[in-house]
């Protein structure tokens, strides 16, 4: 790449002279040199990971690392069961991870789908012959070549206009905006103002297509050095999402426990009960006690479960599962509002004479420029603008004239002229002159008093977000030579246009359901900080990105903080983080300003989506914890992104993010469950362990009850949380977690140590039955009682399924207080080592699992709104 040339700010002459090139192009030794210097114009290959490496990858997690380590401790001291059950749960984790891993990445692809195949180039043999036109392949294609472009075609690399007619571009690949955006060659004269690179009307760039008109240009950057190749390989690959910094967090919290406790049993009953290496397969037992093993499946059932009634009941498809609970963490959502607040096409909002009141002849006339500028040029298609002044005032105003010809609109003269003739004028043609202000102010008759005063006007009316035109017209005698722009001279100032963008119909709705779901919205936009500003106070997005609580059809509030382009460049990081948190509007973005607003919400501790559809959005869809796009975004950003909706339509996002909240909450009940019941369970077997002659469980009957417990946890995925949770981002907080754990697990402790009290006091030696296997029923089932009622108090769900029929949790809890009763009279249960048990023993456990039911509930009402 050429910098200077490919940022635009040499004139065509210069950018010849920095590719070593000119008008006539390269020959075709020099093209060979080029090639060998800079490589094929191809956009770079990455070589696709295998299954069996991602698979290996997957075991890097913390977690599932540590149970492949109990599982090889497990399978060392024989203990096959446990190494088994262990190895199947590593295996499908892995797998789960890995399947979703190997569909993940597949932009290039996308990405090559959208490049030209071939270009017409001018080469010659020798420096001194003509140059000629040839068809070669788009890989061919060097910095300093002239290529040709046509409607149709498809950029073939980046360029510098040489010369250009009627040219316009269409630049969604690159930009998202579905509008053609009008190029010329010219240089433009005086310094010119800060804008983003796709919008400099000399440059076209790979990825663009030609919507119409033809041009001439040089060749600046080919291959990886592209705006195309680079904005993907902006993107990088995503840091850890909110979701693997929960997981990574609780993880390392429980990898700590179950390190420490194999350690400690042995130790504890090496020093108090001269056991040896026999109380191995115990220890890892009860560290496998502690262990979530279903997490897993668990995790993956209610994401899955999520993410296919979101893409059968709203069209919304999540590709990559942990972004479902992504959505529901998420507290920031950033968007540009541009087809999201905002409809992609302007509508009239008045017409302005000079004294700055209503001006209907100045809409009269503009609707006559547009109506025959649109007829006589012969436009592909009409201007949005144009389309809504003529749905303003209507057709029938321009057809009182008759035209005669047509200047078309181009980004040099930044003007549009008509000219027509008024019914019975047959002597006198009309000059309607329509454009930007200050090209039309410049060709009227003014003086320099009046001129700045009605620059001024409608620099006021801009910085309140309004697009403005200016009107003008001219009397000139009727004749048959071509007009052209230097007859666009002398012209009678006749008002001003004001557009604003139209709004979204369904973006009030969804922004006040946002902001009732505690979600704050953040504009990122190039626009200008006015028309972004104007969008959020007739939407009633405050000072913070939150919806007003009043109407949102007023204008409200007065002041909304913005920051632009030149303020950001000026703040360090962590300056940024500070500032993103209190500014509703970022405005005059570029892509790389948008990834780093991104990040600094991130960094600043907010877990931020991000809706883009255009290339230049992928390095911020990348650095935020969830990316989005519409199903009609460019390919390679649909591929990048996590979540893709059917439609550019906040609602659909409102519905994602209830739909990630369901899941989220299901699983952090899950987790509160099971974590504080294990450890309550292996704190009171370490206990027993040192009181006891014999072991409190055997491992078998450990790992069983385990399974059990876990099976019966399934249910959760199908839980219906209740609504309060769905009212707020779900976020799993390690320390959370950690404090309610040991507070519940403490509890669960007290009731299995209260549960061994009555066996070892009330029913020691009872009639020649064996105490062992009196202690061991017993303790088993008291465990599965108090699992059963910690899932059917812990629960944060819907109490009962529609009809009044218990719900999943429900039905499973009762099928685990089953087994956790009849087991030890069963066969199996013989097997296992168990025994049938006294009567007495389950009155006095009633008392207990009574006296735990109350105890738990009034704790769990002092935790009442933990996350």
């Amino acid at each position: 790449m050429v910098p200077e040339a490919a940022a635009g700010g040499l004139t065509s002459l210069e950018v010849l002279r920095q590719v070593d090139s000119g008008p006539r192009g390269l020959t075709d030794a020099e093209a060979e040199r080029r090639i060998a210097t800079f490589g094929e114009n191809t956009l770079p290959d990455r070589r696709p990971v295998s299954w069996p490496r991602l698979f290996g990858r997957s075991l890097r997690d913390p977690f599932t690392a540590v149970l492949l380590c109990l599982g090889l401790v497990s399978a060392t001291v024989a203990s096959w069961g446990t190494a088994c059950v262990i190895l199947c749960l590593v295996v499908v984790s892995g797998v789960l991870r890995t399947s979703g891993e190997y569909r993940a990445d597949r932009s290039m692809a996308a990405l090559r789908a959208l490049v030209a195949t071939t270009a017409t180039v001018l080469r010659r043999a020798e420096r001194d012959q003509s140059p000629e036109e040839r068809e070669i392949p788009v890989a061919d294609l060097v910095p300093g070549d002239v290529v040709r472009l046509g409607a149709g075609d498809l950029v073939p690399a980046d360029v510098r206009l040489l010369r250009a007619s009627g040219l316009s571009v269409r630049q969604a690949a690159l930009t998202g905006e579905s509008a053609p955006v009008p190029k010329a060659a010219a240089d433009l004269p005086g310094p010119r103002r800060r804008t983003g690179v796709f919008e400099q009307p000399h440059l076209c760039f790979q990825g663009s297509s030609v919507a119409s008109g033809s041009a001439t240009a040089v060749v600046v950057a080919t291959g990886a050095r592209t705006r195309f190749a680079a904005a993907h390989g902006l993107a990088g690959r995503r840091g850890p999402s909110a979701f693997d910094r929960s997981v990574q967090g609780i993880s390392w919290i429980l990898i700590r426990f179950m390190l420490l406790t194999p350690p400690l049993v042995l130790m504890a009953n090496a020093a108090l009960r001269g056991r040896g290496l026999e109380t191995l397969p115990f220890a890892v037992a009860v560290a496998v006690g502690l262990t979530p093993e279903m997490l897993p499946v668990i995790v993956t059932t209610c994401l899955a479960r999520g993410a296919s009634l979101l893409a059968r009941t709203h069209g919304v498809i999540v590709k990559r599962l942990p972004a479902l609970h992504d959505l529901g963490a998420v507290d920031v959502l950033c968007l540009d509002k541009t087809g999201t607040l905002t409809e992609d096409r302007p509508v009239l909002d008045r017409a302005l004479g000079a004294d700055g009141r209503a001006a209907p002849e100045a809409l009269h006339w503009a609707a006559v420029n547009s109506w025959w500028t649109l007829q006589l040029a012969e436009l592909p298609a009409a201007d949005p603008l144009d389309d809504a002044i003529l749905d303003a005032v209507g057709e029938d105003e321009a057809l009182r004239h008759d035209g005669v010809a047509a200047l078309p609109f181009d980004p040099v003269r930044r003007l549009a002229t008509a000219v027509v003739r008024a019914p019975g004028g047959l002597g006198t043609h009309t000059l309607v002159v329509k454009g930007a202000v200050e090209a039309v102010l410049e060709r009227c008759v003014l003086d320099d008093a009046e001129r700045e005063r009605l620059l001024a006007l409608a620099a006021r009316e801009a910085d309140g977000g309004l697009r403005l035109l200016a009107v003008a017209t001219a009397e000139r005698p009727a004749r048959t030579r071509a007009y052209t722009p230097a007859d666009e001279r002398g012209l009678t100032f006749r008002g001003f246009l004001t557009l604003r963008d139209a709004l979204a119909p369904t973006a009030a709705t969804a922004l006040r359901d946002l902001a009732d779901s505690g979600i704050t919205v953040k504009i990122l936009t190039g626009d200008h900080p006015g028309t972004a500003v104007r969008a959020c106070r007739e939407l009633g997005i405050g000072t913070d990105g939150v919806l007003a609580p009043d109407r949102i059809d007023v204008l409200i509030p007065d002041h909304i903080d913005v920051l632009t382009a030149d303020r950001i460049d000026t703040l360090t990081d962590a300056e940024l983080a500070q500032t993103a948190r209190h500014t509703a509007v970022f405005a005059r973005c570029t892509p790389e300003h948008k990834a780093r607003i991104t990040a600094a919400l991130r960094a600043g501790g907010h877990t931020t989506g991000f809706l883009g559809d255009g290339v230049n959005d992928l390095p911020a869809l990348r650095a935020a914890d969830v990316g989005i796009a519409p199903r009609a975004a460019v390919d390679v950003v649909r591929e990048s992104a996590d979540v893709v909706l059917a439609d550019k339509d906040l609602t659909a996002i409102g519905h994602a993010v209830l739909a990630g909240r369901h899941s989220s909450g299901n699983i952090a009940t899950y987790l509160r469950v099971t974590l504080s019941s294990n450890l309550g369970n292996v704190i009171a077997m370490l206990a027993a362990g040192l009181l006891l002659p014999f072991l409190p469980m055997l491992p078998a009957q450990v790992l069983v009850q385990n399974l059990c417990f876990d099976a019966a946890q399934l249910a959760f995925a199908y839980e219906r949380p209740h609504r309060a949770l769905l009212r707020r981002p779900t976020v799993l907080r390690p320390r959370a977690f950690l404090r309610f754990i040991t507070g519940f697990g403490a509890l669960n402790a007290l009731a299995d140590l209260a549960t061994f009290l009555v066996l070892a006091l009330a029913l020691h030696g009872p009639g020649g039955v064996d105490d062992q296997a009196v202690f061991h029923s017993g303790w088993f089932t008291e465990n599965l009682l108090t699992q059963a009622l910690v899932m059917l108090l812990l629960r944060t769900g819907r109490r009962r399924a529609e009809g009044g029929m218990p719900g999943p949790v429900g039905l499973s809890v009762a099928a685990l207080a089953a087994v956790g009763l009849l087991l030890p009279l069963s066969p199996l249960g013989l097997l296992l080592g168990m025994t049938a048990l006294p009567g007495l023993y389950y009155l006095l456990l009633a008392v207990v699992l009574g006296s735990y039911a109350a105890a738990l509930g009034v704790l769990r009402g002092r935790w009442a709104g933990q996350p």
